[in-house]
């Protein structure tokens, strides 16, 4: 079940809404994970025992921690075990298929595929679970002793699918005494209402110019870089827009969630990129993998190391394909090249020419996130330079570039902080309590209509 859908929109979120509000408060983790395991159900029916297992795992092996800690070795293989045990799950759903094939192309094999599907958001709750038990173990929480508490936790629908991923310190108070008071819902609904308009009238939109990209009968270096603009806003504008979607309906229940994306495309560096993109992932790898590693605290060689990991890392935990591992380590020389020498020259350089470094290697880096294996990155890449002799605009090109012009200066003013300002300038005015819950039923009036004309157009983060 997707967020942008008349089922979810007019269906199950105000059943559940109805549902979570007229039950008592002791009640409502077990309303909100009945209809997280009906929401998963939906979408992935065969593996609600999977989000179970999942649960189940971590719970235990927490529970085994806390109960000896005074016995070092015995705890830390508590740990070991959970973390394996994740991981295998993981592995198997999620790059069995891959290794098996990369087996093939070296060796020659025929090894068969095992054509399991891929279930929805394991990445994103497998990291949640992970996070817990080690935060138990490192004694930076205290282990969850109702089994039904720590389901919701895993479970929780409104971030269990595409992130952000909420950690357990995050939202441990809240498990237990949360209060959801009329401003909270309305900023919540402000916030989701915002959240779905990025992804079905920005973010769709973007995608059908990609399509087009795809479908066209004649490319050129303008229809590739239009392509890599329109892409890099739908990715934004999809991702952002559901993590948006996912910390509004949190505020509704109840819980603060934290945020994902703080305007990424006004960086001025690729560290500053990554600071701002996905930072739920980003602070996740820092805690668990870098810092543990070493971080910066260490030699030169060592740094350098850990950097590779946490970017090899990074390319993988998006997908299981060669183009995703490129695309990490793409990042993952950019940063080690800033950190060492190119840092201090673009401090010295004017903010444009800061800005423009950034969202060309930026462009360039989705055109290999979104290529079709190394294959694909080869065409695609060599395709924005006009590898093969190809020309640099055809009638085609400037046709979609005419369609899609306005749309596409829009979405740039909204990847931009500019709204965010002129909203915070005026947002305690006594106009905007009558101005803002009409753009919010304007905004959603104007989804509705979309969704009932439009087509099934899942969220792109889905497939991680």
């Amino acid at each position: 079940m997707l967020f942008s859908s008349i089922t979810f929109l007019y269906g199950f979120l105000p059943l559940t809404l109805a549902l979570y509000f007229l039950a008592p408060k002791s009640w409502r983790n077990g309303v909100l994970l009945a209809a997280s395991l009906l929401f998963y159900f939906f979408g992935e029916p065969i593996y609600v025992s999977l989000l179970l297992i999942s649960s189940i795992n971590d719970f235990c092996w927490s529970l085994l921690i806390e109960k000896h800690r005074d016995q070092p070795k015995r705890t830390r293989f508590y740990l070991i075990a959970s973390i394996v045990i994740n991981l295998g799950l993981l592995g198997f759903f999620k790059y069995t298929d891959f290794f098996i094939g990369t087996v093939n192309d070296l060796l020659g094999t025929s090894i068969p595929l095992t054509g399991v599907p891929l279930p929805i958001g394991i990445s994103f709750f497998t990291f949640q679970t992970m996070s817990y038990t080690i935060d138990v173990y490192r004694g930076r929480a205290p282990a969850q002793r109702n089994p039904a508490t720590f389901a919701t936790f895993v479970c929780l629908f409104p971030q269990l699918i595409a992130g952000p991923i909420v950690r357990y310190t995050d939202v441990a108070a809240e498990l237990e005494s949360r209060k959801s008071t009329l401003e909270g819902v309305a900023l919540g609904l402000r916030h989701f209402a915002f959240g779905l308009g990025k992804k079905v009238l920005l973010a769709n939109a973007m995608g059908e110019l990609c399509t087009a990209f795809r479908d066209a009968q004649s490319q050129s270096v303008l229809f590739f870089w239009l392509y890599a603009v329109a892409f890099s806003l739908q990715i934004y504008f999809d991702f952002s827009g559901y993590s948006d979607m996912a910390i509004g309906l949190g505020r509704i229940f109840g819980f603060q969630f934290p945020e994902n994306f703080n305007y990424p495309f006004i960086s001025k560096s690729i560290t500053e990129f990554w600071r701002r993109w996905h930072m739920t992932l980003g602070s996740w790898f820092r805690d668990y993998v870098y810092i543990p590693l070493g971080g910066n605290r260490c030699s030169k060689a060592k740094w350098l190391r850990n950097l590779a990991v946490i970017w090899l890392l990074t390319g993988l935990w998006h997908g299981a394909s060669w183009n995703f591992v490129l695309w990490g380590a793409l990042f993952g020389v950019l940063l080690m090249i800033e950190k060492l020498w190119l840092g201090n020259l673009l401090e010295k350089l004017p903010a444009v020419v800061r800005h423009a470094y950034v969202i060309f290697l930026v462009l360039i880096s989705f055109v290999i996130f979104n290529a079709n294996g190394l294959s694909g990155v080869l065409a695609d890449v060599g395709g924005l330079f006009g590898a093969g002799g190809l020309p640099l605009y055809t009638s085609e090109a400037l046709y979609y570039l005419r369609s899609y012009g306005v749309l596409l200066v829009v979405c740039l003013i909204a990847a931009l902080p500019l709204g965010k300002r002129c909203y915070e300038r005026v947002q305690n005015s006594k106009v905007m309590t009558v101005l803002e819950p009409a753009a919010v039923a304007a905004l959603l009036v104007a989804v509705t209509a979309s969704l009932v004309d439009g087509s099934f157009n899942p969220f792109l983060y889905f497939r991680f």
